[in-house]
């Protein structure tokens, strides 16, 4: 039996994945997340959507805006669970870069 989810899941969209990069777009409605999980490579981010992010890692939780066209980078390791903390549907575009 799966797991209970309280939120509906993010959805994933590879766009690319070859030797050099993998490109995937995540679409959220309000509310949405990601599920906990473990960034296993560095990668971007660039926002299609302004993005009420509410991140959850083990220091708790913190909200963090991006708007479109914002770009940001964070290195393999990261922690956390994504979650759109705000009123209308976000996107963005992760490249991980292997």
């Amino acid at each position: 039996m799966p797991p209970f989810r309280a939120r509906p899941p993010a959805v994933p969209t590879v766009l690319l994945d070859d030797p050099v990069v993998r490109v995937t777009r995540w679409d959220f409605e309000p509310g949405a997340d990601t599920g906990h999980h473990v960034h296993g490579l560095g990668y971007v981010v660039v926002p299609m959507t302004d993005c009420a992010f509410l991140i959850e890692d083990a220091g708790g939780e913190r909200r963090v805006t991006s708007r479109a066209g914002e770009v940001y980078r964070r290195e393999a390791g990261v922690e956390h669970n994504v979650v759109n903390g705000g009123d209308a549907p976000m996107s963005f575009i992760e490249i991980e870069y292997k």
